[in-house]
């Protein structure tokens, strides 16, 4: 195998990776609140469709992508208001609103079924993009994959390093005891939210315009749950989830070249191995661990000041 047939397939696999790993760090900032957000999946197809009409309408990638970050943080909010304000069920209302996105999703991109538009333009530096193995894993991605590396790291820092990062997992463990130490718990949790949301609606976004630079009903295919499963394997840390995502993304090239080899295998078959592989290897690695588990003690459980 050459150099370059290589490096083409490790920039397939980061590309794969990369929109599941955006929907999982946002929702391993609201998990550590203490908020189990099960609409992921629709906040990230609601991003795919608003994305991919609002760049073809205004001919801007970058329209499109931070109309796919408004239209996630918008679902975020409204989940937000339910569970965290009113708290109403957080199963309950995250189940619906996956559904409601799926639904709404394929109204709104209705017009769109069928049309392309350039992918989104990937960096390019002379001397540096060219060369061999490394030159387009490293400086020729498009600014998703950057962007999603900067908020690694982002993450990474605040949950560790910072007041703000000790806060929300003072949140996620206790938010009785928060609460009685002056912390907002419920503005805390509302951001926290929002911020998944945002990450939902990118990762959507990248789908329609770079990924596959097209709109499709349920493009989606079932990311945003496998992105909850790799917060929960990962154990609420945020390059475990990466790992995760980028071995997702090693699946799916994986079948994808089997499918293209001929193997003689149905292809509703082959398109679940990426899904299969990751959760059987995630699921190993928990186990081997047997550290115990690590989820934030107060996820799912809605916060009352009065009781």
């Amino acid at each position: 195998m050459s150099l370059d047939l290589v490096q083409l397939v490790l920039v397939t696999v980061v590309t794969a990776a990369t929109p599941l790993f955006l929907a999982a760090l946002g929702e391993l900032v609201a998990e550590r609140s203490g908020v189990l957000n099960l609409g992921v999946e629709g906040m990230m197809v609601m991003g795919a469709a608003c994305a991919f009409a609002a760049a073809y309408l205004t001919g801007s990638t970058l329209v499109g992508a931070l109309a796919g970050v408004a239209v996630g943080a918008l679902m975020a909010l409204l989940f937000g208001l339910l569970t965290v304000v009113f708290a109403v069920s957080q199963v309950a209302a995250g189940l619906a609103l996956t559904i409601f996105g799926l639904g709404l999703s394929g109204l709104v991109g209705s017009g769109f079924v069928g049309l392309k538009r350039e992918a989104a333009p990937h960096l390019f530096i002379p001397g540096l993009t060219d060369l061999p193995l490394v030159g387009h894993l490293v400086f020729g991605e498009d600014a998703f994959v950057y962007a999603a590396i900067l908020l690694a790291f982002a993450v990474s820092r605040v949950l560790r390093r910072t007041r703000a990062g000790l806060v929300l997992r003072a949140v996620g463990d206790n938010h009785a005891s928060a609460h009685a130490l002056g912390v907002p718990v419920l503005r805390v949790r509302l951001l926290a939210v929002l911020f998944g949301g945002a990450c939902a609606g990118l990762g959507g976004a990248y789908l329609s315009l770079s990924y596959t630079p097209f709109w499709a009903p349920e493009m989606t295919a079932g990311r945003g749950w496998i992105a909850l499963a790799l917060v929960v394997f990962a154990s609420w840390r945020p390059w475990r989830a990466l790992a995760g995502a980028i071995l997702f993304g090693g699946a799916t090239v994986l079948q994808l070249q089997a499918q293209a080899s001929g193997l003689g295998l149905p292809g509703q078959l082959m398109s679940s191995v990426p899904y299969l592989v990751t959760l059987l290897a995630l699921v190993v690695l928990s186990l081997r661990r047997g550290s115990g588990s690590v989820a934030p003690a107060m996820l799912g459980t809605a916060f009352v000041p009065d009781r």
